[in-house]
């Protein structure tokens, strides 16, 4: 799909923390990563939920699939063009394959992480998470879903105004 294995910058960092920048999405990690932590949390809740009876490996994996999938979706050009014309992601390129690659790690931290805390526990990390995501840079998970489902001219100006 002609994405960079690393930031087109030549530069390799743990974190990037700058939403507005051309290294967005291009470093190991970013804010984003905490959503792709909640993915994991997310997706084991559901594969408890409607496929209990299957090993938690086979539940990891269709997890994993569904993530690389998304990773897949994410990068192309009806994502990335929707990305730049709803949300506060202006400069959105699409991700590295280093950052695709943490992004699936990220998942699967939130997957093992949701088996081993209890139910609560994963409940409030998830919440957590996208609450210091809000605070710091004005975009979480749900947040990211709603302008991409829902744009909203109200919510993308607040996201704005908090941004260098």
């Amino acid at each position: 799909m002609g994405r960079s294995p690393i930031c087109p910058c030549g530069t390799i960092r743990l974190w990037h923390g700058l939403v507005q920048s051309d290294e967005n999405s291009q470093q190991i990690a970013d804010w984003y990563s905490l959503s792709h932590i909640v993915h994991g949390l997310i997706f084991y809740s559901l594969g408890w939920l409607l496929l209990r009876r299957q090993p938690i490996g086979t539940r990891f994996l269709l997890a994993l699939i569904i993530e690389a999938g998304w990773e897949v979706l994410e990068n192309s050009p009806l994502i990335i063009d929707r990305y730049r014309a709803v949300t506060m992601t202006f400069g959105y390129s699409g991700d590295s394959i280093l950052n695709s690659v943490s992004d699936m790690a990220m998942m699967a931290l939130g997957f093992w992480l949701a088996a081993w805390l209890p139910r609560w526990g994963g409940v409030a990390l998830a919440i957590l998470l996208e609450l210091i995501a809000l605070a710091a840079i004005r975009d979480n998970l749900t947040l990211n879903l709603l302008m991409l489902i829902a744009p909203s001219d109200a919510v993308r100006a607040w996201q704005q105004t908090g941004q260098p």
